[in-house]
Protein backbone atom coordinates (compact mmCIF):
# COMPACT_ATOMS: atom_id res chain seq x y z
CA UNK A 1 0.00 0.00 0.00
CA UNK A 2 0.88 3.36 -0.58
CA UNK A 3 1.59 5.90 2.46
CA UNK A 4 -0.44 9.19 3.29
CA UNK A 5 2.30 11.24 1.29
CA UNK A 6 1.92 9.48 -1.67
CA UNK A 7 -2.01 9.27 -2.02
CA UNK A 8 -3.77 11.52 -4.68
CA UNK A 9 -7.63 12.55 -4.74
CA UNK A 10 -9.51 15.15 -5.20
CA UNK A 11 -12.56 16.59 -3.36
CA UNK A 12 -15.83 16.22 -5.05
CA UNK A 13 -18.01 17.88 -2.45
CA UNK A 14 -17.71 15.80 0.58
CA UNK A 15 -16.47 12.94 -1.58
CA UNK A 16 -13.23 11.84 -2.22
CA UNK A 17 -12.09 10.89 -5.64
CA UNK A 18 -8.87 8.60 -5.75
CA UNK A 19 -6.32 8.95 -8.51
CA UNK A 20 -6.91 6.49 -11.61
CA UNK A 21 -4.20 5.94 -13.95
CA UNK A 22 -5.40 4.77 -17.17
CA UNK A 23 -4.22 1.38 -18.81
CA UNK A 24 -2.95 3.22 -21.75
CA UNK A 25 0.25 3.23 -23.50
CA UNK A 26 1.53 6.46 -21.63
CA UNK A 27 1.14 4.75 -18.51
CA UNK A 28 2.50 1.45 -19.11
CA UNK A 29 4.95 3.33 -20.78
CA UNK A 30 6.10 5.00 -17.25
CA UNK A 31 5.63 2.17 -15.39
CA UNK A 32 8.29 0.12 -17.64
CA UNK A 33 10.52 2.49 -16.90
CA UNK A 34 10.39 1.95 -13.15
CA UNK A 35 10.02 -1.85 -13.53
CA UNK A 36 13.27 -1.77 -15.63
CA UNK A 37 15.16 0.91 -13.12
CA UNK A 38 14.36 -1.97 -10.71
CA UNK A 39 16.11 -4.44 -12.77
CA UNK A 40 18.97 -2.79 -13.55
CA UNK A 41 19.55 -1.97 -9.90
CA UNK A 42 19.68 -5.97 -8.69
CA UNK A 43 23.17 -6.28 -6.39
CA UNK A 44 23.03 -2.70 -5.94
CA UNK A 45 22.77 -0.90 -2.52
CA UNK A 46 19.22 0.61 -1.97
CA UNK A 47 20.98 4.11 -1.97
CA UNK A 48 22.24 3.72 -5.39
CA UNK A 49 18.74 2.73 -6.35
CA UNK A 50 17.05 6.01 -4.71
CA UNK A 51 19.69 8.37 -6.45
CA UNK A 52 18.63 6.17 -9.95
CA UNK A 53 14.83 6.88 -9.11
CA UNK A 54 15.49 10.80 -8.42
CA UNK A 55 17.21 10.66 -11.55
CA UNK A 56 13.87 9.16 -13.08
CA UNK A 57 12.08 11.74 -11.24
CA UNK A 58 13.39 15.26 -12.78
CA UNK A 59 11.58 17.52 -12.89
CA UNK A 60 8.37 16.13 -14.17
CA UNK A 61 5.02 17.14 -12.70
CA UNK A 62 4.21 13.75 -11.86
CA UNK A 63 6.61 12.57 -9.90
CA UNK A 64 4.23 11.11 -6.98
CA UNK A 65 2.99 9.13 -8.96
CA UNK A 66 6.58 7.76 -10.44
CA UNK A 67 7.49 7.34 -6.33
CA UNK A 68 4.14 5.56 -5.84
CA UNK A 69 5.06 3.04 -8.43
CA UNK A 70 9.08 2.87 -7.19
CA UNK A 71 7.30 2.80 -3.45
CA UNK A 72 5.11 -0.73 -4.35
CA UNK A 73 7.86 -2.53 -6.44
CA UNK A 74 10.40 -1.54 -3.56
CA UNK A 75 7.81 -3.02 -0.67
CA UNK A 76 6.28 -5.79 -2.40
CA UNK A 77 8.00 -6.94 -5.24
CA UNK A 78 12.10 -6.34 -4.17
CA UNK A 79 13.91 -8.21 -1.18
CA UNK A 80 16.77 -6.02 0.35
CA UNK A 81 19.69 -7.63 2.64
CA UNK A 82 22.12 -7.11 4.82
CA UNK A 83 25.10 -8.40 3.15
CA UNK A 84 28.29 -8.60 5.29
CA UNK A 85 30.44 -11.35 6.53
CA UNK A 86 29.74 -11.10 10.56
CA UNK A 87 26.71 -8.78 12.28
CA UNK A 88 27.41 -5.15 11.23
CA UNK A 89 27.00 -4.46 14.60
CA UNK A 90 29.83 -7.15 16.44
CA UNK A 91 31.92 -6.64 13.22
CA UNK A 92 32.10 -2.76 14.04
CA UNK A 93 33.16 -3.03 17.87
CA UNK A 94 35.86 -6.10 16.17
CA UNK A 95 37.27 -3.24 14.07
CA UNK A 96 37.29 -0.52 16.43
CA UNK A 97 38.55 -2.36 19.19
CA UNK A 98 41.14 -3.51 16.40
CA UNK A 99 42.18 0.30 15.48
CA UNK A 100 41.89 1.40 18.74
CA UNK A 101 45.65 -0.55 19.51
CA UNK A 102 47.34 1.29 16.54
CA UNK A 103 47.84 4.86 15.67
CA UNK A 104 45.38 6.67 13.65
CA UNK A 105 47.47 7.18 10.43
CA UNK A 106 46.01 6.43 6.96
CA UNK A 107 48.75 3.29 6.79
CA UNK A 108 46.91 1.05 9.79
CA UNK A 109 43.58 1.39 8.56
CA UNK A 110 44.42 -0.59 5.76
CA UNK A 111 46.99 -3.31 8.24
CA UNK A 112 43.45 -3.39 10.52
CA UNK A 113 40.56 -4.56 7.55
CA UNK A 114 43.35 -6.91 6.87
CA UNK A 115 43.72 -8.28 10.09
CA UNK A 116 39.92 -8.36 10.80
CA UNK A 117 39.31 -10.69 7.34
CA UNK A 118 42.30 -12.94 8.17
CA UNK A 119 40.63 -13.88 11.47
CA UNK A 120 37.11 -14.30 9.64
CA UNK A 121 38.75 -16.20 7.73
CA UNK A 122 39.87 -18.71 10.13
CA UNK A 123 36.64 -18.39 11.81
CA UNK A 124 34.00 -18.83 9.47
CA UNK A 125 36.27 -21.68 6.58
CA UNK A 126 36.29 -19.75 3.87
CA UNK A 127 38.22 -16.22 2.52
CA UNK A 128 37.23 -13.22 3.63
CA UNK A 129 38.51 -9.67 1.90
CA UNK A 130 39.35 -6.51 3.40
CA UNK A 131 36.66 -4.66 0.52
CA UNK A 132 33.91 -6.89 2.49
CA UNK A 133 35.00 -5.87 5.82
CA UNK A 134 34.94 -2.28 4.51
CA UNK A 135 31.59 -3.07 3.12
CA UNK A 136 30.06 -4.59 5.71
CA UNK A 137 30.75 -1.99 8.79
CA UNK A 138 27.50 -0.13 8.08
CA UNK A 139 26.11 -2.24 5.62
CA UNK A 140 22.20 -2.56 8.44
CA UNK A 141 21.55 1.22 7.24
CA UNK A 142 18.62 1.30 5.34
CA UNK A 143 20.72 3.23 1.98
CA UNK A 144 23.57 0.65 2.03
CA UNK A 145 21.02 -2.94 2.22
CA UNK A 146 21.72 -4.91 -0.84
CA UNK A 147 18.59 -5.38 -3.64
CA UNK A 148 19.14 -9.40 -3.80
CA UNK A 149 16.23 -10.23 -5.70
CA UNK A 150 13.48 -8.26 -7.70
CA UNK A 151 10.35 -10.15 -9.15
CA UNK A 152 9.18 -7.67 -11.62
CA UNK A 153 5.36 -7.68 -12.45
CA UNK A 154 3.95 -7.01 -16.14
CA UNK A 155 3.21 -2.78 -16.10
CA UNK A 156 -0.59 -3.87 -16.30
CA UNK A 157 0.24 -5.83 -13.08
CA UNK A 158 1.92 -2.63 -11.60
CA UNK A 159 -0.71 -0.12 -12.82
CA UNK A 160 -3.31 -2.23 -11.41
CA UNK A 161 -1.95 -2.57 -7.72
CA UNK A 162 -0.97 1.28 -8.18
CA UNK A 163 -4.70 2.31 -8.63
CA UNK A 164 -6.00 -0.82 -5.73
CA UNK A 165 -3.30 0.96 -3.28
CA UNK A 166 -4.62 4.77 -4.05
CA UNK A 167 -8.26 4.00 -3.07
CA UNK A 168 -6.75 1.96 0.03
CA UNK A 169 -5.73 5.36 1.50
CA UNK A 170 -8.93 6.36 1.79
CA UNK A 171 -9.75 4.12 4.25
CA UNK A 172 -7.03 5.27 6.66
CA UNK A 173 -9.40 7.95 7.78
CA UNK A 174 -12.30 5.72 7.77
CA UNK A 175 -14.99 5.97 10.75
CA UNK A 176 -17.07 3.18 9.59
CA UNK A 177 -17.64 0.87 6.76
CA UNK A 178 -20.91 -0.75 5.31
CA UNK A 179 -20.64 -3.35 2.94
CA UNK A 180 -23.52 -4.99 1.47
CA UNK A 181 -22.52 -8.51 0.09
CA UNK A 182 -25.49 -9.19 -1.97
CA UNK A 183 -26.56 -12.84 -3.05
CA UNK A 184 -23.32 -14.43 -4.17
CA UNK A 185 -21.38 -17.76 -3.88
CA UNK A 186 -21.44 -19.06 -0.56
CA UNK A 187 -18.03 -19.78 -1.02
CA UNK A 188 -16.94 -15.67 -1.52
CA UNK A 189 -18.83 -15.65 1.37
CA UNK A 190 -16.33 -17.48 3.49
CA UNK A 191 -13.18 -15.89 1.89
CA UNK A 192 -14.42 -12.59 2.52
CA UNK A 193 -15.25 -13.37 6.05
CA UNK A 194 -11.91 -15.67 6.16
CA UNK A 195 -10.04 -12.39 5.60
CA UNK A 196 -12.37 -9.99 7.95
CA UNK A 197 -11.18 -12.24 10.65
CA UNK A 198 -7.36 -12.54 9.73
CA UNK A 199 -6.86 -8.58 9.84
CA UNK A 200 -9.24 -8.60 13.36
CA UNK A 201 -11.77 -6.37 12.07
CA UNK A 202 -14.22 -5.16 14.36
CA UNK A 203 -17.68 -6.12 12.20
CA UNK A 204 -21.20 -6.53 13.34
CA UNK A 205 -22.99 -8.67 10.15
CA UNK A 206 -26.60 -9.55 9.70
CA UNK A 207 -28.01 -11.70 7.29
CA UNK A 208 -27.61 -15.23 5.98
CA UNK A 209 -25.73 -16.79 2.76
CA UNK A 210 -29.28 -17.18 1.11
CA UNK A 211 -30.71 -13.46 0.59
CA UNK A 212 -27.00 -12.05 1.29
CA UNK A 213 -25.21 -9.79 4.27
CA UNK A 214 -24.97 -6.04 5.30
CA UNK A 215 -21.47 -6.00 7.41
CA UNK A 216 -20.92 -3.08 9.53
CA UNK A 217 -17.03 -2.37 10.81
CA UNK A 218 -15.46 0.11 12.84
CA UNK A 219 -13.14 2.65 11.02
CA UNK A 220 -9.58 3.42 13.14
CA UNK A 221 -11.07 7.04 13.60
CA UNK A 222 -13.82 5.62 15.68
CA UNK A 223 -11.53 4.16 18.05
CA UNK A 224 -11.03 5.80 21.62
CA UNK A 225 -7.68 6.53 20.11
CA UNK A 226 -7.11 6.47 16.04
CA UNK A 227 -5.14 3.51 15.37
CA UNK A 228 -2.35 3.36 12.39
CA UNK A 229 -2.14 -0.04 12.59
CA UNK A 230 -6.06 -0.76 12.45
CA UNK A 231 -6.42 1.98 9.53
CA UNK A 232 -4.01 -0.10 7.30
CA UNK A 233 -5.36 -3.57 8.41
CA UNK A 234 -9.01 -1.82 7.06
CA UNK A 235 -6.89 -1.02 3.95
CA UNK A 236 -5.76 -4.97 3.57
CA UNK A 237 -9.61 -6.31 3.29
CA UNK A 238 -10.61 -4.31 0.42
CA UNK A 239 -8.53 -6.43 -2.10
CA UNK A 240 -10.42 -10.02 -0.33
CA UNK A 241 -13.70 -7.81 -1.28
CA UNK A 242 -12.71 -7.56 -5.05
CA UNK A 243 -13.43 -11.26 -5.35
CA UNK A 244 -17.06 -11.20 -4.07
CA UNK A 245 -19.19 -10.77 -7.30
CA UNK A 246 -22.03 -8.23 -6.26
CA UNK A 247 -21.38 -5.87 -3.79
CA UNK A 248 -21.60 -2.38 -2.51
CA UNK A 249 -19.33 -0.10 0.26
CA UNK A 250 -20.44 3.68 1.44
CA UNK A 251 -17.62 4.24 3.59
CA UNK A 252 -17.40 7.94 6.28
CA UNK A 253 -14.71 9.49 6.62
CA UNK A 254 -13.25 11.79 9.31
CA UNK A 255 -10.58 14.14 8.45
CA UNK A 256 -8.92 17.43 9.72
CA UNK A 257 -9.09 20.85 7.97
CA UNK A 258 -5.76 21.85 7.28
CA UNK A 259 -6.48 25.56 7.85
CA UNK A 260 -8.96 25.51 11.13
CA UNK A 261 -8.00 22.35 12.34
CA UNK A 262 -11.49 21.64 12.82
CA UNK A 263 -12.78 17.71 12.09
CA UNK A 264 -14.84 17.33 8.92
CA UNK A 265 -16.89 14.63 7.84
CA UNK A 266 -16.52 13.22 4.02
CA UNK A 267 -18.11 9.97 2.10
CA UNK A 268 -16.72 7.51 -0.24
CA UNK A 269 -18.70 4.26 -1.95
CA UNK A 270 -17.47 1.55 -4.35
CA UNK A 271 -19.18 -0.94 -5.86
CA UNK A 272 -17.92 -4.18 -7.97
CA UNK A 273 -18.23 -2.14 -11.06
CA UNK A 274 -14.76 -0.48 -9.66
CA UNK A 275 -12.43 -2.22 -12.34
CA UNK A 276 -10.13 -2.77 -9.33
CA UNK A 277 -8.19 -5.93 -9.77
CA UNK A 278 -7.47 -7.54 -6.88
CA UNK A 279 -3.71 -9.86 -6.08
CA UNK A 280 -4.83 -11.48 -3.38
CA UNK A 281 -5.45 -15.37 -4.55
CA UNK A 282 -8.60 -16.66 -4.29
CA UNK A 283 -7.69 -20.04 -2.42
CA UNK A 284 -8.86 -20.05 1.44
CA UNK A 285 -5.70 -18.47 3.36
CA UNK A 286 -5.16 -19.31 7.07
CA UNK A 287 -5.73 -16.96 9.45
CA UNK A 288 -2.36 -17.52 10.97
CA UNK A 289 0.53 -19.38 10.91
CA UNK A 290 -0.70 -20.45 13.92
CA UNK A 291 -3.30 -22.73 12.09
CA UNK A 292 -0.76 -23.64 9.26
CA UNK A 293 1.30 -25.44 11.81
CA UNK A 294 -1.38 -26.78 13.36
CA UNK A 295 -2.61 -28.80 10.33
CA UNK A 296 0.41 -29.80 9.60
CA UNK A 297 1.02 -31.22 12.88
CA UNK A 298 -2.07 -33.24 12.62
CA UNK A 299 -1.61 -35.02 9.57
CA UNK A 300 1.12 -36.38 11.03
CA UNK A 301 -0.90 -37.58 14.20
CA UNK A 302 -2.08 -41.19 14.57
CA UNK A 303 -6.10 -40.43 15.20
CA UNK A 304 -9.66 -41.77 13.05
CA UNK A 305 -10.24 -38.08 13.93
CA UNK A 306 -10.56 -36.10 10.07
CA UNK A 307 -9.41 -32.94 10.17
CA UNK A 308 -11.80 -30.45 7.76
CA UNK A 309 -10.66 -27.17 6.48
CA UNK A 310 -13.87 -26.03 4.77
CA UNK A 311 -16.51 -25.32 7.37
CA UNK A 312 -19.67 -23.92 6.40
CA UNK A 313 -21.00 -20.56 7.86
CA UNK A 314 -22.26 -20.95 11.71
CA UNK A 315 -24.59 -17.75 12.34
CA UNK A 316 -24.46 -16.20 15.63
CA UNK A 317 -26.11 -13.21 17.02
CA UNK A 318 -24.60 -10.08 15.29
CA UNK A 319 -22.05 -11.98 13.32
CA UNK A 320 -21.57 -15.19 11.49
CA UNK A 321 -18.50 -17.49 12.56
CA UNK A 322 -16.41 -19.86 10.19
CA UNK A 323 -15.13 -21.78 12.55
CA UNK A 324 -10.89 -23.06 11.95
CA UNK A 325 -11.45 -26.46 11.55
CA UNK A 326 -13.92 -29.67 11.82
CA UNK A 327 -13.19 -32.70 13.59
CA UNK A 328 -15.25 -35.43 11.79
CA UNK A 329 -15.22 -39.20 13.77
CA UNK A 330 -16.26 -41.76 11.25
CA UNK A 331 -18.70 -43.05 13.85
CA UNK A 332 -20.27 -39.41 12.66
CA UNK A 333 -19.59 -36.94 15.52
CA UNK A 334 -17.89 -34.23 14.71
CA UNK A 335 -16.82 -30.81 16.55
CA UNK A 336 -16.10 -27.66 15.11
CA UNK A 337 -12.27 -26.10 16.74
CA UNK A 338 -11.75 -22.26 16.87
CA UNK A 339 -8.29 -20.74 17.69
CA UNK A 340 -8.39 -17.91 19.50
CA UNK A 341 -4.79 -16.86 19.44
CA UNK A 342 -3.51 -13.11 19.58
CA UNK A 343 -6.32 -10.67 19.50
CA UNK A 344 -7.14 -7.08 21.25
CA UNK A 345 -9.43 -6.84 24.18
CA UNK A 346 -12.31 -5.25 22.25
CA UNK A 347 -12.45 -8.72 19.93
CA UNK A 348 -12.15 -10.99 22.76
CA UNK A 349 -14.72 -9.82 24.44
CA UNK A 350 -17.45 -9.39 20.95
CA UNK A 351 -15.87 -12.87 20.70
CA UNK A 352 -16.49 -14.67 23.82
CA UNK A 353 -20.18 -12.69 24.11
CA UNK A 354 -20.86 -13.98 20.35
CA UNK A 355 -19.91 -17.66 21.35
CA UNK A 356 -22.02 -17.67 24.55
CA UNK A 357 -24.97 -16.91 23.23
CA UNK A 358 -24.23 -19.05 20.59
CA UNK A 359 -26.42 -22.92 20.55
CA UNK A 360 -23.42 -24.54 19.74
CA UNK A 361 -22.90 -27.90 22.45
CA UNK A 362 -19.91 -29.25 19.81
CA UNK A 363 -17.56 -26.42 19.93
CA UNK A 364 -13.96 -26.58 20.99
CA UNK A 365 -12.35 -23.04 21.92
CA UNK A 366 -8.28 -23.23 21.92
CA UNK A 367 -6.76 -20.42 23.79
CA UNK A 368 -3.73 -19.15 23.82
CA UNK A 369 -1.94 -18.55 27.68
CA UNK A 370 -0.45 -15.17 26.29
CA UNK A 371 -4.08 -13.48 26.25
CA UNK A 372 -4.89 -10.95 28.60
CA UNK A 373 -8.81 -12.46 29.44
CA UNK A 374 -8.73 -11.00 33.06
CA UNK A 375 -8.08 -7.49 31.20
CA UNK A 376 -10.38 -8.26 28.29
CA UNK A 377 -13.35 -9.02 30.71
CA UNK A 378 -13.28 -12.61 29.11
CA UNK A 379 -15.69 -15.23 31.42
CA UNK A 380 -15.22 -18.80 30.93
CA UNK A 381 -17.95 -19.93 33.35
CA UNK A 382 -20.21 -17.89 30.25
CA UNK A 383 -19.05 -20.23 27.45
CA UNK A 384 -21.07 -23.54 26.91
CA UNK A 385 -17.59 -24.51 24.59
CA UNK A 386 -14.77 -27.07 25.45
CA UNK A 387 -11.63 -25.26 26.39
CA UNK A 388 -8.52 -26.22 25.20
CA UNK A 389 -5.32 -24.11 26.71
CA UNK A 390 -2.29 -23.96 24.49
CA UNK A 391 1.29 -21.68 24.88
CA UNK A 392 2.89 -21.54 21.11
CA UNK A 393 1.78 -24.10 19.90
CA UNK A 394 -1.68 -25.63 19.54
CA UNK A 395 -0.84 -29.19 20.36
CA UNK A 396 -3.25 -31.96 18.55
CA UNK A 397 -2.75 -34.12 21.65
CA UNK A 398 -4.21 -31.46 23.76
CA UNK A 399 -7.43 -30.58 21.24
CA UNK A 400 -7.87 -35.01 21.02
CA UNK A 401 -7.99 -35.23 25.02
CA UNK A 402 -11.23 -33.17 25.23
CA UNK A 403 -12.61 -35.20 22.35
CA UNK A 404 -13.04 -38.27 24.22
Amino acid sequence: MLPSDLLIYRPVGDTLVPKKLSIDSVSLDLATEQINCFGDAVGSTQGELDRKLLELEGDSPDYRVKRGLAHLLKNSFSTFEIISPLDPQLLRQRVFSCAATRVTIPENRTKTLETIASSLSSELNREVLPKEIEAGLYADLQENRILTQFEPPTPEALLHRYNLSQVQGIFYRASHVNINAHRNDPGEYKLLFRYLKLFQLMAYIEGDADTGFTITIDGPTSLFKPSTRYGLALSKMIPALLHVSKWSLKAKLQSRDSYSGNLKTGRFSLNDRCDLVSHYPPGKPYDSMLEASFANRWAKTKTEWLLEREVDLVPLPGSVMIPDFRLVHPDGRNFLLEIVGYWRPEYLQKKFSQVSRASLDNLILAVSQRLNLEKAGVKFTDTPARIVWFKDKLSPKAVLEVLN
